[in-house]
């Protein structure tokens, strides 16, 4: 039996005088860890405040959790948690009071929501800064309170809005950590909106392409690889040379990569020629990646479509 939506739409569009910023999206979209990718100005933050009713929908209809949005807002706030890609914090709070207060917002007496707070605020990772005011905060430490205020009052869904925005690569693999974390540990479906595929591609296992506010592809990502499993990287130990003449048997084209993998586009339907060809040849590859850049790849076929067909 399979999970029920916790997003529907039907026919959803958001018009901003002569914008039509969402039109007519149509979804169902299971629990998970949901990517949900675009260019800029895509579509992609005004469907999550059409769904979060921090926008009013034009027209279609929209169920967020089962309940109907724009008529259980109480219900539904309750039950959801969202990072928005600008800073929320209130100037003057310091950050402890200031996930306190979010908790508060959502019902939680004050004595549980300082303790959830403090625990939040553990889970992210800030130690005495929480007792600082947030305007001192770096972008990192405004990233981490706005998670922790997000998730303070066990959300079963959390949307988060380029939370990886202004950090460092040290700083954006532990948002991401943090991240894949609520789902895979803690069974709370994530929504990432990005404009990085990387970060998608890590922690995502579906995916939903959005440009000039339609939505041009909604599957997982295991199914896109699947379409575009042509090509693998492949990591030799110093016979570039030798993997070079067996691709070249094949009329495979065979290229180094700045990486130090080679990249084989065998063109088949799944990797058993590939490995054919390697034991063949005597050829122990240290590692296989089959079809890299899937979502690379899809992602710049629907943008291509989309401006094909405006």
């Amino acid at each position: 039996m399979s999970a029920p939506s916790v997003i529907e739409t039907q026919a959803l569009s958001k018009v901003y005088g002569p914008q039509r910023a969402l039109d007519g999206v149509d979804l169902k979209v299971a629990p998970g860890a949901i990517g949900l990718l675009g260019p800029n100005g895509a579509g992609k933050s005004t469907l999550m405040k059409c769904l979060l009713q921090l926008q009013p929908i034009t027209s279609g209809s929209a169920k967020l959790l089962g309940r109907e949005v724009g008529r259980e807002g109480r219900e539904i706030r309750k039950r959801v948690g969202y990072t928005p890609e600008q800073d929320c914090h209130i100037p003057g709070m310091v950050g402890c009071e200031y996930v306190t207060y979010c908790a508060q917002l959502c019902g939680l007496p004050f004595a549980v929501a300082r303790q959830r707070a403090h625990e939040m605020l553990d889970f992210v990772g800030m130690g005495q800064e929480r007792y600082r005011k947030i305007d001192t905060y770096s972008t990192g430490m405004k990233q981490r309170l706005k998670l922790a205020q997000a998730i303070v009052h066990d959300p079963e869904i959390v949307f988060l809005d380029e939370p990886t925005n202004g950090l460092d690569p040290k700083g954006q693999t532990q948002i991401l950590e943090l991240v894949h974390s609520l789902w895979q540990t803690y069974g709370i479906t994530v929504v990432l909106s990005s404009h990085l595929l990387n970060d998608v591609d890590r922690l995502c296992e579906q995916i939903i392409i959005i440009a000039r506010g339609r939505v041009l592809v909604h599957d997982t990502l295991e199914n896109l690889k699947a379409r575009n499993r042509r090509s693998a990287e492949v990591v030799i130990d110093g016979r570039y040379q030798e993997l070079q003449a067996a691709c070249a048997s094949r009329q495979w084209a065979c290229e180094p990569l700045p990486n130090g993998h080679v990249k084989i586009a065998h063109q088949c339907a799944s990797l058993n020629p590939l490995l054919a060809l390697l034991h063949e040849r005597k050829l122990a590859p240290l590692e296989i990646i089959p079809s890299p850049n899937a979502l690379e790849e899809t992602f710049v076929r629907a943008l291509e479509l989309s401006h094909a067909n405006p």
